[in-house]
């Protein structure tokens, strides 16, 4: 019994080490590609390209860091100044000491508007629980936004079933398992296997938390892979963090509070605004986001129907299109409300 815990504590230890080994040395290769700004007392990661007006700025999916705007960022830049930032936790952004809550991300996105635009307004970009966000900044700052692009936003969360609460659960719950095996350098491990051609061994180790956690690391390693080739390794360094695991579980828990922030919009004014539905969602979806688009005087709904909840990845010249369109439009000199 002794030599059992030897073993299990001298395992546990070589994971530790070899975590903060990788992590040590990978902090000198993946340096952030940004810059680190002070926003309040937060500490975040934010990434800009280009000159011209109005910013465009793009805000990433619910677990998701400014790497998944890298190429629709590139080429947007080539026409006008282009941002993405990382939310408290995820990428190289500082972990939220607080309790992460919508009004405390709406106060970071208006810090980081004010630093990463000289001129305002600027046009929104969010995609899923980023699309939930710069909609209800939108409202309540319609004077500072001169377009808003939402990218397949997850309305069907906006009435929360049991089902989907259970799953909202044990997302959270998993979240932090991943936290403490990413802080033994099992995520590392499997990650460096996954990628190293011995995709086996991660895809059988993570069956063991159920069929939909196995589903899961399948499609965001489908979707990870559509991302520039480049841009591969600081993804998977990304993953490799207990930071990005707590940051994740501290975006679930306060998912349900942002979507009711997102749903109670009744209006977006006259500000333009394009929704994006993914062409694989199904008919009730689309018909809510046709929906979202009319909370605004100027808005329009387009389906992308090549694309996956990733439109950005799936159909990139749609998206850029999208914004190219919206640098161009003539905004009212005064926005009703």
């Amino acid at each position: 019994m002794l030599a059992l815990a030897i073993a299990i504590v001298l395992v546990l230890g070589a994971g530790a080490l070899y975590q903060f080994v990788g992590t040590k040395r990978n902090r000198r290769l993946y340096a952030p590609p940004g810059s680190i700004v002070e926003i309040g007392a937060q500490r975040l990661h934010l990434v800009c390209a280009g000159e011209g007006t109005p910013a465009v700025v793009f805000e990433s999916g619910i677990a998701a860091s400014s790497l998944s705007w890298t190429r629709i960022l590139r080429d947007v830049a080539t026409f006008t100044r282009a941002c993405a930032y990382d939310r408290a936790g995820l990428g190289w952004s500082d972990l939220s000491r607080p309790r992460l809550t919508s009004g405390r991300m709406l106060s970071d996105l208006r810090g980081v508007l004010a630093t990463a635009s000289t001129r305002r307004p600027s046009i929104l970009v969010g995609h899923s629980f980023g699309a939930l966000l710069v909609q209800a900044y939108a409202a309540q700052h319609p004077r500072e936004i001169a377009g808003l692009v939402l990218l397949d936003p997850p309305t069907d969360w906006q009435d929360m079933t049991r089902e989907q609460a259970r799953m909202l659960w044990g997302g959270i719950q998993l979240s932090r398992i991943g936290a403490l095996l990413a802080r033994l350098g099992v995520v590392r491990t499997c990650l460096a296997l996954l990628t190293g051609g011995a995709p086996g061994v991660p895809r059988s180790f993570v069956k063991i938390f159920g069929p939909t956690a196995a589903r899961t690391l399948e499609r965001l390693v489908g979707e990870v892979r559509k991302l520039p080739p480049e841009v591969h390794p600081l993804v998977q360094e990304i993953w490799c963090q207990p930071k990005c695991f707590r940051a994740m579980a501290h975006h679930l828990a306060a998912l349900e509070e942002m979507t009711a922030a997102a749903h109670g919009v009744r209006s977006l004014f006259n500000i333009p605004l394009v929704v994006i539905s993914g062409g694989d969602q199904p008919a009730d979806v689309i018909a809510t986001h046709r929906q979202l688009a009319q909370i605004s005087s100027r808005g329009r709904h387009v389906v992308a129907r090549q694309s996956g909840h990733w439109i950005q990845f799936d159909e990139p010249d749609l998206v850029v299109a999208t914004i190219r369109d919206l640098t161009t439009i003539d905004r009212p000199s005064a926005v009703s409300g």
